[in-house]
């Protein structure tokens, strides 16, 4: 009996916008055609900027609901559902793999997705019949979350597509001064990390705070970048394929997101 294995998949980093994200009339279109791209997936493993938590914890692997984490909303937004099955098999999979450099691992039972991981999925994978986990940020710290990635890459051989899901710039309180346009260091920043990523300039990326033009004007606190570096080390060895499949800005903000593989 031949046995057939998943297909490799990609890494992603997204841009996740906001729930108005939905409303816009380009986005949800190009998030879209990119998952109409991918290979199926076995399940997804999310990594959000919206989710911080130490030692490193898994949500809900049964029933997953969702994390409305968000205030001042239309109520629409609150009504949005996305019953996406648990992933217990891909849970198992990822204690293992933490585990084994001997990285502690916590399960919250009842987390859900918050909006930075359903969000997009809803419009990437709108039937929801694809099992999701997602996982905290243990920390901020780049090269320890480059080496997260690393140890989860195996999980891409399984079929999973590993997500990491933040906002390529990301300084709200800035933006209140831009009179509705793209400020110069959300532009600046986007462009440094263009060619950053065409580069593979993994050490200038890390390093991102320092060597970027407005780095800390662009990511006054950095968890919307750290996904980023989850997705680069789960694709080690593919640094020099990084795809930017989304650019433009929404709000001012850089909604670039890359693919590796």
């Amino acid at each position: 009996m031949t046995v057939v294995r998943p297909e490799r998949m990609p890494a992603l980093y997204l841009s996740h916008g906001a729930p108005p994200l939905a409303d816009d009339p380009l986005w949800p279109a190009e998030l879209a055609a990119w998952s109409a791209e991918l290979p199926r997936p076995t399940a997804i493993l999310m990594v959000s900027a919206h989710w911080e938590e130490a030692p490193l914890a898994l949500g809900a692997t049964e029933t997953v609901p969702l994390v409305y984490d968000f205030w001042g909303f239309p109520d629409h937004y609150y009504q949005v559902r996305y019953a996406a099955p648990g992933a217990p098999e891909l849970a198992d999979s990822v204690r293992k793999l933490l585990r084994g450099p001997g990285m502690p691992v916590q399960d919250i039972a009842d987390r859900g997705l918050d909006h930075g991981a359903y969000v997009p999925l809803v419009e990437m994978f709108p039937a929801a019949d694809i099992p999701v986990l997602q996982i905290s940020l243990p920390t901020l710290d780049p090269r320890r979350l480059y080496g997260i990635g690393r140890t989860l890459a195996p999980l891409r051989d399984e079929g999973v597509l590993i997500v990491g899901s933040g906002f390529f710039t990301h300084n709200l309180a800035a933006l209140r001064h831009t009179g509705g346009q793209v400020p110069s260091w959300s532009a600046e920043f986007d462009d440094w990390g263009a060619r950053a990523l065409d580069a593979a300039d993994v050490d200038a990326l890390l390093d991102f705070a320092h060597k970027a033009p407005a780095g800390r004007l662009a990511h006054p606190r950095t968890e919307h970048f750290a996904p980023l570096f989850v997705t680069m080390g789960a694709s080690e060895g593919e640094l020099g394929g990084a795809r930017s499949v989304i650019d433009g800005f929404w709000m001012g903000l850089a909604k670039r997101s890359v693919q590796y593989g």
